[in-house]
């Protein structure tokens, strides 16, 4: 595959999130994919990103993923996002309290065959809970 397929797979991926059709990510990611960065719970393959994105649009079901800035090579595709969404579900243990959020990301994915095989990804978790509301202290050791 070259640079602008894996580019249309990525942004497949980003619809599928967008709109809810998450099976479609079956399609689109590897069963071995290997993820660096997985999140909290996160589990293997196709189906942990599925898992994930279900928790993530019950708790921000007005949850929309804007791609910023796009690169590629040969097997590689890295964005800069803004996830955006309103908290009306539970979210890692906190109820819904109707707060909108706005926090950014970065990804880099690695494409084989069509699927993606490999992620590293950088969001701002600690930011989606301080605008719902939660104090953290950092600790000096």
């Amino acid at each position: 595959m070259n640079k602008e397929e894996n580019k249309k797979v990525q942004e497949k991926f980003g619809e599928a999130v967008n709109n809810g059709n998450l099976e479609k990510l079956h399609d689109l990611v590897a069963q071995d994919v290997k993820e660096h960065d997985p999140a909290p719970n996160q589990g293997p393959g196709p189906q942990g990103y599925i898992d994930f994105f279900s928790m993530m649009r019950e708790a921000f079901p007005d949850m929309h993923i804007e791609v910023e800035k796009m690169v590629a090579d040969e097997d590689n595709v890295a964005f800069a996002y803004t996830l955006t969404g309103t908290h009306k579900g539970e979210f890692m243990g906190l109820k819904a309290t109707n707060t909108p959020i706005k926090v950014r990301g970065m990804q880099i994915s690695r494409f084989k065959d069509g699927k993606m095989v490999e992620r590293w990804g950088s969001s701002d978790e600690l930011g989606i809970l301080k605008q719902l509301g939660t104090d953290f202290e950092i600790k000096k050791h």
